[in-house]
């Protein structure tokens, strides 16, 4: 009993020195009854350790705006009267009234085919950094055998600034489209990369914001315009 009480706490007490810090014990065996201070960090009184914690560099980042449940989402879509548009409207729309096709998909995606005159800023971008989270994103889109797990790209309203001022007349598209129309089988319609890029671009004040319904996989299907690679690094 004694023994057993000994190596309980010598897991639940990590080993001061005035020279830094060691841990006992690995931060994964600490059982979840431990406290708080002892697992994730705690303040040395040696004055060269003053102020020093311990954080887990896998505990997952506070809920972005695009992390928004899709019913909060919609709601304010359907407040800012955004208008869904079909693939030859947005073609209309752009060619007559001077409305730009923002398409938030990949760059790669972008790169093979897309609406002449369209501008690209994506939605989600390829895993960059290599954190403890970072890792444990990329094993689990590897469980599921995707070997290019995607992340939000934090510099995405920054970079349509940089573009489209906030009177631009914008149709926001993506591959799939989504919907906000309400059916037997999705009552709240369906999400979508363009929805929640619409989303972002209302939170943040542009006023003239279209989506392409049917996305641009119903804009290639149909035959409508379509500039590639090579005519895109002219554009």
């Amino acid at each position: 009993m004694l023994a057993s009480a000994a190596a309980a706490t010598a897991i639940t007490k990590p080993s001061l020195s005035c020279s830094g810090l060691r841990f006992s014990s690995d931060i994964n065996s600490i059982p979840p009854s431990t406290p708080v201070a002892a697992a994730a960090g705690f303040r040395s009184s040696c004055s060269a350790a003053r102020s020093f914690r311990v954080r887990s560099a896998a505990t997952k980042p506070a809920k972005s705006p695009a992390e928004e449940d899709w019913k909060t989402k919609r709601e304010l879509l359907l407040q800012k009267r955004v208008r869904s548009v079909d693939v030859k409207e947005a073609l209309r729309l752009q060619k007559e009234n001077n409305f730009v096709i923002l398409d938030v998909r990949p760059e790669a995606e972008f790169k093979e085919a897309h609406p002449p005159g369209a501008i690209n800023v994506q939605i989600y971008r390829l895993i960059k950094e290599w954190t403890a989270w970072d890792i444990a994103r990329r094993a689990a889109f590897a469980f599921f055998g995707i070997f290019s797990g995607t992340e939000e790209n934090p510099e995405f309203i920054q970079s349509v600034e940089s573009k489209l001022d906030k009177d631009a007349k914008i149709i926001v598209a993506c591959s799939t489209g989504g919907t906000m129309k309400p059916s037997q089988n999705l009552p709240e319609g369906q999400q979508s990369r363009s929805l929640i890029a619409a989303y972002l671009l209302v939170l943040n004040g542009y006023k003239n914001v279209y989506h392409l319904e049917g996305g641009l996989y119903t804009w290639f299907k149909e035959g409508l315009p379509a500039a590639a690679a090579a005519a895109a690094e002219e554009e």
